[in-house]
């Protein structure tokens, strides 16, 4: 557990030549390995073997040794990368990396400062990870949930920039931090049910999830601080809120509200939380049966604000609710026991002054809001464990890799152990999209694995549905309430959804990660993949004619781009109402899979 330093100078600590210099190798790295991906930059490879890029202007070199995998994938060497200027070794150092480079990044005056900050910020994080307890990836293997997603040590594992988090001073850094693991107590208002909106679950109502979340002690002590302002609780919403959030942000600019009464501060509640990887989202540590919290925070991170709108969040449970039921009545998806933590509860603020002055989409809309996610924990079956599948990408500072260790511990040979994860992780995602056109994004935070107690998988439990899931089908029948998941994609870049989201983005990786520890080579991996895809096929042979028409066995796909979208505005580099017409499209990738495609 980390706690606030007494002293400025212990708050950095952690800032040390040593790690610093490391941090700055590693992200240099992945700089190099994701821009190259990207075909921002086209490495040279050497008589050697050794691959250079050079700077904008020539004079400054970054020679390394990588290997080429599958999906243009940059395996490279942190020990090896050397900075050359002329006959001169230059040390390593990320924010030179990017100045040096940003003609070939596309880098614009605007954007430069605001993305070297978050590089700062990223590097500063990385240099607290390596300055603190450095569990093993076997440790982990056996490790519970939270030690485990409080062990995560690299963020996206495309994003460059995936750590910024810009808005958190320093200490707010090591309270706030999921890899701080400090625990959090959230803040409480109350708030005018005349501009506040609830909405819920058919089977759950305002008062009865509160007092399940917060007890009677609690609520009669929050009903008091109202009664000693004269006010009565039934005229109120309760909102949990981000301690971050209170004291930057809605104590001063929804100050009017305060003053009004309309918003009432209640203090702390009483249970303790840990952050989640999405910074936003918090565990319960006092009762992990109860409710993830999901709270609004002004923090940009990644190219986006992290706030919650209060009126996107008013159809959140019953998004929930109508895709709880498809699952539920869906053969192939029970087979397979998918199922999604559902989002059973969601409030948002509404400041009438902002909504009037602000945009569509603008952060002032995002500032007061929250939702309540079940827990994971209430449905474990004995005898299985949680782990978030980002830890599937976790290598730990010997090299050593998370997954591997999970796969050693199983005792079955490293192909079967992937495809009893390819079942209950692809399985569904294909489902989904070839029976109902609905697509996620299931990148590693937004899946949970349940592993039984040697680290097989199980089953998959997917997450964070009301704002990722869409629709694809624009004759879909969908509920009035569920509208707004319908979403437009041309019919060329409907796969994409599959093709990047789960092998650019992730399989790509995990396949790096296992073929460079000698676990499983590329052509066991990706035909793995393959036969999970053709046995999936098989099963349902009514939908042949969507098999054909999306070909997940094609020759070639398209590349879609994150870091150029992030590179070109990281404030908000998606339109969430028109996410295809952000894409960044940058030639093409040959299909792992298409040559094991079953015949004929």
């Amino acid at each position: 557990m980390t706690t606030t330093p007494a002293e400025p100078g212990d708050a950095v600590a952690h800032l040390t030549p040593r790690h610093w210099d490391r941090a700055n190798r590693l992200l240099v790295r992945k700089g190099l390995a994701e821009f190259s991906h990207e075909r921002l930059f086209t490495p040279e490879r050497r008589p050697d073997g050794r691959y250079t890029v050079s700077s904008d202007d020539g004079t400054t070199t970054y020679d390394f040794a990588a290997r080429l995998l599958s999906l243009d994938h940059w395996q490279i060497d942190a020990d090896s990368i050397v900075r050359r200027r002329g006959d001169h070794e230059l040390p390593l150092d990320a924010l030179e990396f990017f100045i040096e480079l940003r003609g070939a990044l596309g880098l614009s005056d605007r954007i430069l400062p605001v993305y070297l900050e978050e590089i700062s910020s990223t590097l500063s994080g990385t240099a607290f990870k390596l300055a603190g307890h450095k569990a093993s990836a076997g440790e982990l293997a056996r490790a519970d949930f939270q030690s485990i997603e409080t062990g995560m040590t690299e963020g996206h594992p495309c994003f460059v920039a995936n750590n910024g988090r810009l808005g958190f001073d320093i200490a707010e850094y090591r309270a706030y931090a999921p890899e701080a693991a400090t625990p959090v107590r959230l803040i409480w208002l109350a708030a005018r049910r005349d501009r506040s909106t609830f909405t819920a679950s058919a089977d759950l109502d305002h008062d009865g999830l509160l007092r399940d979340e917060l007890g009677e002690a609690t609520l009669g002590r929050f009903a008091a601080t109202l009664a000693d302002l004269g006010l009565d609780r039934a005229d109120y919403h309760l909102i949990p809120v981000h301690p971050w959030q209170w004291w930057n942000k809605l104590s001063v600019t929804f100050a009017a509200e305060l003053a009004r009464r309309n918003l009432v501060c209640l203090g702390h509640g009483d249970d303790t939380y840990l952050a989640q990887q999405s910074i936003r989202t918090f565990f319960n540590t006092t009762d992990p049966t109860k409710h993830y919290v999901k709270t609004a925070l002004s923090v940009l991170n990644m190219g986006f604000m992290r706030g919650l709108s209060a009126s996107y969040m008013e159809a959140t449970p019953a998004i929930n609710d109508w895709l709880a039921d498809l699952i539920a009545q869906d053969e192939v998806l029970t087979s397979v026991r998918f199922s999604i933590i559902r989002e059973r509860a969601a409030i948002g603020y509404h400041h009438e002054q902002y909504e009037a002055a602000a945009p569509k989409g603008s952060p002032y809309l995002k500032m007061l809001a929250a939702l309540w996610r079940e827990s994971p924990v209430a449905g474990l079956e004995p005898g299985n464990r949680l782990a978030t599948m980002a830890s599937l990408l976790h290598t730990d500072y010997d090299g050593a890799s998370f997954a591997g260790a999970l796969i050693e511990r199983s005792g079955l040979e490293p192909r079967d152990w992937l495809r009893r994860y390819l079942d209950a992780y692809l399985t569904p995602v294909l489902h989904c999209f070839y029976a109902y056109d609905l697509v996620f994004m299931p990148h590693g935070e937004n899946v949970i694995l349940v592993l039984d107690e040697q680290g097989v998988p199980q089953r998959a439990v997917f997450k964070d549905i009301a704002e990722e899931i869409a629709v694809m089908d624009p004759d879909a029948a969908l509920p009035p309430a569920v509208q707004r998941i319908r979403a437009e994609v041309p019919e060329d870049l409907k796969l994409l959804s599959i093709f990047t989201d789960v092998f650019d983005c992730f399989l790509r990786f995990l396949n790096g990660i296992l073929s460079s520890e000698g676990t499983l080579d590329e052509d066991a991996f990706w035909s793995t993949v393959a036969e999970c895809v053709a046995d999936y096929q098989k099963t349902v042979p009514h939908l042949a004619d969507r098999f054909q028409q999306y070909d997940l066995f094609a020759e070639r796909f398209s590349l879609s781009c994150l870091n150029r979208l992030q590179l070109r505005n990281n404030e908000q580099m998606v339109d969430l109402q028109d996410p295809a017409g952000a894409l960044q499209l940058a030639g093409t990738l040959e299909n792992p899979i298409a040559r094991f495609a079953p015949r004929a």
